[in-house]
């Protein structure tokens, strides 16, 4: 079925400038080929009607110069600072340093912004800080979301207990290195199949058509840093939420993301939003889409298929690992940060939270916390402050950067560390050696109005990239 624009069809919908014309003779429908005739029209009149929204997107912007040309030369906005900074909570404040605390407060003076929150965890990073929670009016941030989008924690309890990590510690390190894949190259020597991949997102937005294949390769592979899949014991309390008997269970966890795929969505609407949203040079990081724009449209329905792409990568893992050693699953939980969600304030507002770095904590809501490779995670529920925006810290976080970590650690001084906590490390590098982490005990203190713990894992087997 031959779905091309016409010259009559661009006529009826008064594109009369013979340049926009044959830039959708020989551009438009070549780029956009997987659109519905009536898709194309209706974008078409949407890039006649607010060229400006379409300035900044490969396949669009020539068009919309024609149209924008037409009236007066449309420059991208300007925006400047506020002088007050918008509410912020900090959790654990005497271990989060003033840089981090200052980053926070450079956001909190976006027109945007509505309320945020630092999490005990927190540490300076791009954009956002690490452990950053910001509720924003009407916008999202690509860099307040992250390069690795949809990054999310998964745990698998398993049916079996301590003592089989014990005996069969042979087959969980076969396991580990023969059935996952670390690292930004390939991915797994055997296909995988999700029904991720089958979404029609893929053909229908460019950005998605040029990264499927890549979706594909990776599929069920971990990144490199702090990202691993690990083997260990989880210790139940009494009256958890997963309606499991207290005790010890083995169980499976894993932390990694959306691989490449989030990365190239995080750079190409980073660069659509700094194009657009001029900001003062210290703050240009944390240029936003609005939600009602096209960009910022296209941007969150593919945030949210790179978070849906890091969920399918978490079913690959732990089906592929636990298929080969024939354990079954009791009870999984999981959740993720570096993601944006749509929520209501107790006042009722509506806003845009960005969690980059801190995990949702909603009342009733279940997620995992943890520490380093010979540190425990912890099992939690969510208790639902607004002051937090529903939110708790995601992990120990970092006390050391990766180079400080680097030469103040040993590998004969790592693999000491491992030996006393009688934990096996795969790969690993010394940059995320345990003592490049804060402590996950005060980390815990620190957000006990946020959380409360039902369950701890202990690391035993831990599988990392090697850089």
């Amino acid at each position: 079925m031959d779905n091309s624009i016409k010259l009559k069809d661009l006529t009826k919908i008064g594109y009369t400038n013979n340049k926009a014309r044959s830039l959708v003779s020989t551009l438009f429908n070549k780029f956009y080929k997987y659109l519905s005739k009536d898709e194309k029209v209706a974008l078409l009149v949407k890039i006649k009607e607010t060229p400006e929204q379409f300035l900044y997107e490969e396949g669009t912007a020539k068009i919309a110069e024609v149209f924008a040309g037409e009236r007066e030369k449309i420059k991208p906005a300007c925006f400047t600072m506020l002088d007050k900074v918008a509410p912020l909570k900090i959790y654990g404040a005497m271990n989060v340093d003033e840089q981090t605390i200052k980053q926070m407060e450079l956001a909190l003076t976006l027109p945007i912004s509505v309320q945020g929150a630092l999490m005990p965890d927190a540490h300076s990073g791009y954009g956002l800080p690490i452990g950053a929670v910001l509720a924003t009016d009407n916008a999202v941030i690509p860099y307040g979301v992250g390069m690795d989008i949809g990054c999310r924690m998964r745990l698998s309890i398993l049916d079996a207990g301590e003592s089989y990590l014990c005996r069969y510690e042979f087959q969980l390190k076969h396991a580990l290195r023969n059935f996952t894949h670390f690292g930004t190259e390939g991915g797994l020597a055997f296909k995988q199949e999700h029904e991720v991949l089958d979404n029609s997102l893929f053909s229908s937005m460019p950005i998605l058509r040029r990264l499927h294949g890549k979706a594909v390769r990776q599929l069920g592979t971990s990144g490199s840093g702090n990202h691993f899949v690990e083997f260990g014991t989880i210790r139940l309390y009494e009256g958890n939420s997963l309606g499991l008997a207290a005790g010890q269970y083995a169980g499976l966890l894993s932390h990694s993301g959306s691989r490449g795929l989030g990365a190239a969505i995080a750079k190409e609407y980073t660069t659509i939003a700094m194009n657009s949203c001029k900001l003062p040079r210290q703050a240009q990081q944390l240029a936003w889409l609005n939600m009602d724009s096209s960009s910022g449209a296209e941007y969150w329905v593919a945030m949210n298929l790179a978070g849906e792409y890091a969920q399918a990568c978490h079913d690959q893992i732990h089906s592929n690992v636990l298929r080969t050693l024939g354990l079954k699953v009791l009870a999984k939980v999981e959740n993720h940060h570096n993601f944006a969600w749509k929520d209501t304030l107790a006042d009722g507002k509506e806003v845009i939270i960005h969690r980059k770095g801190a995990t949702p904590a909603h009342e009733g809501e279940l997620g995992i916390i943890p520490g380093s490779m010979t540190a425990p995670a912890y099992l939690v529920k969510g208790l639902g402050m607004e002051h937090s925006l529903y939110s708790a810290s995601h992990g120990a976080g970092r006390a050391m950067s990766r180079q400080k970590a680097r030469d103040s650690m040993t590998v004969s001084g790592m693999n000491q560390l491992l030996s006393n906590a009688g934990v096996t490390l795969i790969g690993g590098n010394i940059d995320e050696n345990p003592n490049a982490y804060k402590d996950i005990e005060q980390v815990m203190k620190s957000q006990r109005a946020l959380v409360e713990t039902e369950g701890v894992f202990y690391p035993k087997v831990v599988r990392m990239s090697k850089d």
